[in-house]
């Protein structure tokens, strides 16, 4: 299963690539879509100062609720398109929604995609309500605060753990979605359940519904604490997917506290025993709340014999 692809829809609106050298009246409505930039790497293509000038001519910018940013905005080589946008923020004036970094696997690795430090984004832009990214490598959040961001989405192969930390410890009051894809340690992620203290201990984002601790290496450790962590008795749904989730963590969350009041829980791409599988289906499943345990994995054996025997678990997104 690939979890890394392009962008379809984005804020409930369908992606639009901005094409080159497009006719400005075949364009659609500015507020219809969610507008991808996207420049090609050949020579042929036109250069992405002219394709961002023309675009910006060409649509309405004050009625765009949704941007995807590709490439060459968000590439391996660390592009970003950050200061532009921001130059801009008095036009955006609609803007709702924003994506960085749409970016598939044959485009960039996901961690070779280079972030940013969002503080000078998100106070240019107090009126957005989403914000998703792909990637980690330079990723910083020495946000404060945000009054209006509801969902906050980070794809990461490889999340830094300081980044995580800054996302745990900022006050954002309307949140009510959260997704974090920790990533591989060898990758550049490495965070833990301290990291994440604040988050969990339901400090900050009082509107929080849904929280994604996803794609961990460490996912029993984290399992340990949400099974007592404060944050989980306000949550509707908590995934937990993506990860080295084992027969640790699933016991640790059955006998932690009571998760009756969860619409769903999703666990899908785990390690558990077919015995664990069951105990969770019929523990949880009567009620009321709706378990993912589809994509089983088995360990594997280490790749490198020479370093030691064993197996090891792996997470669903890396390099």
């Amino acid at each position: 299963m690939s979890y890394v692809h392009h962008v379809e829809r984005f804020h409930e609106l369908p992606a639009f690539t901005f094409p080159p050298y497009a006719d400005p009246t075949d364009l659609p409505d500015a507020g219809a879509v969610a507008w991808r930039l996207h420049c090609g790497p050949y020579p042929s293509d036109e250069d992405p100062e002219s394709y961002w000038k023309r675009f910006t001519e060409s649509v309405d910018l004050g009625k765009i609720r949704a941007l995807v940013l590709a490439s060459p905005w968000y590439d391996s080589e660390g592009g970003s398109g950050l200061c532009e946008l921001i130059d801009l923020s008095a036009r955006f004036t609609g803007l709702e929604a924003l994506f960085l970094g749409d970016l598939e696997d044959e485009e960039a690795m996901i961690s070779t995609i280079a972030l940013d430090d969002l503080a000078e984004l998100l106070g240019a832009f107090p009126g957005l309500r989403e914000l998703a990214m792909r990637g980690g490598d330079g990723l910083r959040f020495p946000v404060t605060g945000h009054e209006g961001l509801r969902v906050l989405r980070v794809e990461s192969g490889g999340l830094p753990s300081g980044a995580a930390a800054q996302i745990a410890a900022a006050s954002l009051p309307s949140l009510e979605r959260l997704e974090l894809w920790l990533g591989d340690e060898d990758y550049g992620g490495g965070t833990t359940a301290e990291d994440l203290a604040p988050l969990l201990a339901g400090v900050g984002k009082p509107a929080l519904r849904h929280l994604g601790i996803q794609n961990g290496p460490n996912q029993d450790e984290l399992a340990a604490a949400l099974a007592s962590a404060p944050v989980v008795r306000g949550l509707t749904s908590l995934s937990l997917s993506m990860g080295t989730l084992g027969d640790e963590g699933a016991e640790a969350l059955l006998t932690g506290q009571p998760l009756g009041h969860l619409r769903e829980l999703d666990l899908s791409h785990h390690f558990l025993s077919q015995d664990m599988m069951l105990r969770v289906w019929t523990e949880l499943e009567p009620q009321g709340v709706r378990v993912n345990l589809t994509a089983r994995k088995e360990e594997e054996a280490e790749r490198f014999p020479e370093l030691g025997t064993g197996s090891y678990r792996y997470v669903a997104v890396g390099e």
